[in-house]
C-alpha cells in the first residue's frame, strides 16, 4: 500500500465523484449558497419553537460586541435580574467594562507571578509555552468572576460605561500581551537576583499595565450613586456607595454559595469527584477554580430547580457546533452534514474532549425551559449577549439533545444540590494539567 497520494488514487476519487449524481447536485448547491445553508434541516426549527413552560423575566438584551467577555456579561445578567426583580425596574445593566478593567489587571499580575514561579522552566517547555500563549485573553470562568466581585464589587453601567476599546478588545489585548511577554523575558533574565528586586520590577510592570487600561477603558470609580426610577415612577437614590457596598446592598448574592457543576464524561475524570486546574485563575489571592463532575441529567435537574425559584442560571458551552445564529437555534440536527457529504461524524462527547474537537467556548444564561407532561426538559430558553439582531431578539432556543452534547458547565446555588452532591464539595480536590480541556475559558 502506497504511503503517498498517487495519480491513480486521484483519478479513482474523481471518477467516483462524477459518477455520483447526488454529489454533483450537492457541489452546485454548496458553491452557490454556502455549506450550512445547503444542509439546513428545517424540521429542527419546527421542533424547537421559542415557547417555554417556564420563562423568566429579564431586562433588554446585552451586547458584548467585538470582545470575548461573554462570561462577564452572563454573570452580570444573572446579577442584574435580582436588582430588576427586587426594585421593580423595567431594565438595569451592570458595568461589564468595570469588570474587564480589573480582570485584565489581575490576569497580568497572575501571569507575572506564574512566570516568577517557573523561572527554572526551560524555554520551549510545554508549561512555559502554555503560560505564554494567551496571558490576558478576554475569556474567563465563573470562579474568576466571583474573585473579582469579592475584591472589587460591581457598579452600574452608567458609572463606568463602555468605551471603544471595551467593545473591541483585540488591539488592547495585543499590546498588553506583547508587553507581558517582554516582561517575562526581563524577569527570567533577573532569575539569579534577590526576591525584593524581582518584586519591585513586577510592581513597575503592573504600573504600566494600569496606565494602559486607564487610557483604553477609563479609570474605575471609587464610589457610585444608585439612581433609578421604577415601573411605578418612584425615584430611588442612594449616594456615595463603594462598589463593594453597592454589590452587598443591591445585589445581595452570596457567591460563596454557588457551585460549578461540569459534565466531562472522559475516563480520566470520574463522576462525583472535585477538580481544579493548575495555574488557572486571575486574582492571585482568590479562591481556586473548582468543579464537581456529574452526569448530564444532574446538571439539568439543578438548573431547573434554580429557575423554578425564579433565578436564572449561568452556563458554559461550546457554542459553535450546529448553531444557527439567524434564528438562534442550538440543535445537533440543525445541519445534515452526513447526508450532504455522505460521511459519518460519530464522535462521543468524551471523544470530542479528548481529541481536541470540543471544549467550552462561550457562556450564556438559562432564562427558561420547556418541560413535557412528565416534567422532563425538551428545550431551553437562552439569554445571549450578542445583541438583539440574532435569535429571537437576542434569545436562543437550545434543544435538550444539544444540551447533552455541548453544555459543559452550569453554576447553581448549593441549596439545589442533593446530599450526595454536597458531599463532593468537601472531598479531596484533584488537580488537572493547565492544558486540560476543562481549563478552557468562555
Amino acid at each position: 500500500m502506497s504511503k503517498n497520494i498517487t495519480q491513480g488514487l486521484l483519478e479513482a476519487c474523481s471518477e467516483a465523484f462524477h459518477a455520483d449524481r447526488a454529489g454533483r447536485i450537492a457541489c452546485d448547491a454548496v458553491m452557490t449558497n454556502g455549506l450550512n445553508k445547503s444542509c439546513l434541516n428545517h424540521d429542527a426549527r419546527r421542533q424547537n419553537p421559542h415557547t417555554f413552560s417556564l420563562s423568566l423575566k429579564q431586562g433588554a438584551i446585552t451586547n458584548q460586541k467585538q470582545s470575548g467577555r461573554c462570561w462577564l456579561f452572563a454573570a452580570m445578567n444573572v446579577m442584574r435580574s435580582r436588582i430588576i426583580r427586587k426594585w421593580n425596574l423595567e431594565d438595569f445593566e451592570l458595568s461589564q467594562n468595570y469588570m474587564l478593567f480589573w480582570d485584565k489587571l489581575e490576569k497580568s499580575n497572575y501571569f507575572l507571578e506564574n512566570i516568577l514561579d517557573t523561572l527554572d522552566e526551560p524555554v520551549g517547555s510545554r508549561l512555559l509555552d502554555f503560560l505564554l500563549r494567551d496571558p490576558v485573553g478576554d475569556g474567563g470562568q465563573w470562579d474568576m468572576m466571583a474573585n473579582l466581585v469579592a475584591k472589587y464589587g460591581v457598579v452600574p453601567k452608567y458609572a463606568m460605561p463602555e468605551s471603544a476599546v471595551s467593545s473591541s478588545t483585540r488591539e488592547m489585548c495585543h499590546i498588553i500581551t506583547e508587553l507581558l511577554r517582554g516582561d517575562a523575558v526581563i524577569l527570567r533574565r533577573m532569575a539569579s537576583g534577590d526576591a525584593e528586586a524581582l518584586a519591585a520590577e513586577k510592581e513597575k510592570m503592573l504600573g504600566e499595565i494600569y496606565r494602559i487600561l486607564v487610557i483604553c477603558l477609563g479609570e474605575p470609580p471609587r464610589t457610585v450613586d444608585f439612581e433609578v426610577r421604577d415601573k411605578d415612577d418612584h425615584f430611588i437614590r442612594d449616594c456615595g456607595l463603594t462598589p463593594k457596598q453597592f454589590y452587598e446592598k443591591y445585589i445581595d448574592m452570596d457567591l460563596g454559595d454557588y457551585v460549578s457543576l461540569i459534565n466531562a464524561p472522559t475516563p480520566d475524570k470520574p463522576f462525583y469527584r472535585r477538580y481544579t486546574v493548575k495555574m488557572l485563575g486571575n486574582v492571585k489571592e482568590g479562591s481556586p477554580v473548582c468543579y464537581i463532575n456529574l452526569p448530564i441529567d444532574e446538571l439539568k435537574a439543578a438548573a431547573i430547580a434554580q429557575m423554578k425559584d425564579g433565578e436564572p442560571v449561568w452556563f458554559g458551552c461550546d457554542v459553535g457546533p450546529y448553531s444557527e445564529r439567524e434564528t438562534g437555534l442550538l440543535d445537533p440536527g440543525n445541519y445534515d452534514y452526513e447526508s450532504l457529504f455522505q460521511i459519518r461524524l460519530g464522535m462521543t462527547k468524551a471523544e470530542r474532549l479528548d481529541y481536541g474537537q470540543s471544549q467550552m467556548t462561550h457562556a450564556m444564561v438559562f432564562q427558561g425551559v420547556n418541560l413535557d407532561e412528565s416534567g422532563a426538559p425538551t428545550r431551553w430558553r437562552v439569554e445571549n449577549s450578542w445583541g438583539d439582531e440574532s435569535g429571537q431578539k437576542g434569545y436562543y432556543v437550545m434543544s435538550d439533545a444539544w444540551f447533552d452534547e455541548y453544555v459543559y458547565q452550569v453554576v447553581v446555588s448549593r441549596k439545589y444540590l442533593t446530599a450526595a452532591q454536597l458531599a463532593v464539595i468537601d472531598s479531596e480536590v484533584i488537580e488537572l494539567n493547565p492544558w486540560d480541556p476543562m481549563g478552557s475559558l468562555a
